[in-house]
């Protein structure tokens, strides 16, 4: 088995991080004199941030530590940037026969299986021939041809995977097949961080991994949580916020990466079941229970579209969601499921740049 990262890189990194944030992010202290303690880490090509509620910064610092370190292992067994992953011995393998899976790795396949069918294929694992093709994964992003495109999908598909979750093994039907968490990874990512928080008695936190998020209890000054959804043009910094209670939310948008060609904007979340990027959304925020169900689920809910979307959300009880799209006139029309209605805020902005619907 193609051993992880070195964990003695990782303290050295961590450790380091820790410092630099322990003695600058200190927040207006609550009434009873707990405040906001920010730690924070450099993993899975962003940043990991904990906003502990505490009144004792260097009580919980082993355990912030602790927690940081998850989102590197996580990273060691997930990540499609570095060949000595789990996920890239897979893909070295998994083509020769059954791969005995990592059960991190496992649990992680198996619900991206389940949202994979769910979704009707606009969540899928096997997407990374095009990503790669794309150049969205390790090259310079480009619109390739149809033609190009064509031949990457022969690799793409359900039916590329011999999944097994009860003996947790994997194998692929084709040598030339690669799988890809990137969709699904952060959020797990998140969740994991926060389940050792939750094992040891904190209540009051925000773990943050690049906008998957999970909030637990309250923040120092107020009940709840509040979580901006970012302006996918970048006219303004937020549109609107959300206030979580013991909630996870993430955000997919093509608004960081993509491509531009012949008057076009090409984004990086591709439609798996076509190879192109996909078209009709400018970002979509759900808000589940954890945050690896809301990371895969804003991903498929930004592929399927606006109409096919709100038909889905509003179909599941465990997810509540937030659609932004541009509306036919001119600016942006937010579609808020109505389950968030009492913690759904719009930003004051330019008037008429937005116009706010519930469904």
């Amino acid at each position: 088995m193609v051993k992880p990262h070195s964990g003695k890189r990782i303290c050295i990194l961590a450790a380091a991080l820790l410092s630099l944030a322990v003695a600058s992010a200190f927040a207006r202290p609550g009434e009873d004199g707990a405040r906001r303690v920010v730690f924070r880490t450099q993993t899975m090509g962003t940043w990991a941030t904990l906003s502990l509620v505490t009144p004792d910064s260097a009580a919980v610092a082993d355990l912030a530590y602790a927690a940081l370190r998850v989102f590197h292992r996580v990273d060691s067994l997930m990540s499609n940037w570095t060949d000595a992953s789990e996920v890239a011995r897979i893909n070295r393998e998994a083509a020769r026969g059954e791969v005995t899976l990592h059960p991190e790795v496992a649990g992680v396949i198996a619900f991206a299986q389940q949202v994979a069918e769910a979704s009707g294929g606009a969540f899928d694992i096997t997407v990374e021939p095009l990503v790669r093709l794309w150049g969205f994964l390790g090259g310079t992003p480009r619109v390739p041809a149809q033609r190009e495109i064509d031949a990457a999908l022969d690799r793409v598909g359900p039916d590329k995977v011999r999944f097994d979750a009860r003996a947790g093994t994997l194998r692929f039907t084709r040598d030339d097949v690669r799988i890809d968490l990137g969709g699904i990874a952060k959020g797990y990512g998140a969740d994991a961080a926060a389940a050792v928080l939750r094992r040891a008695g904190i209540t009051d936190a925000l773990v943050d991994l690049s906008g998957n998020m999970v909030a637990l209890g309250n923040a120092a000054t107020h009940e709840g949580w509040t979580v901006g959804i970012r302006d996918p043009t970048g006219a303004f910094p937020y549109l609107a916020r959300l206030e979580l209670h013991d909630e996870a939310v993430a955000t997919s948008g093509d608004y960081e990466q993509f491509v531009s060609a012949d008057g076009r904007r090409y984004g990086h979340i591709l439609d798996p079941r076509t190879g192109w990027s996909a078209r009709g959304l400018m970002s979509v925020t759900v808000v589940a229970e954890g945050a690896m169900a809301a990371d895969a689920w804003a991903t498929a809910l930004f592929v399927l579209g606006p109409e096919p979307a709100r038909r889905l959300a509003r179909a599941r009880d465990d997810l509540a969601v937030v659609l932004i799209e541009p509306a036919p006139g001119g600016g942006l029309t937010i579609w808020v499921e109505e389950r968030l209605r009492a913690s759904f805020q719009a930003e004051d902005v330019a008037p008429g740049a937005l116009t706010v619907r519930y469904f």
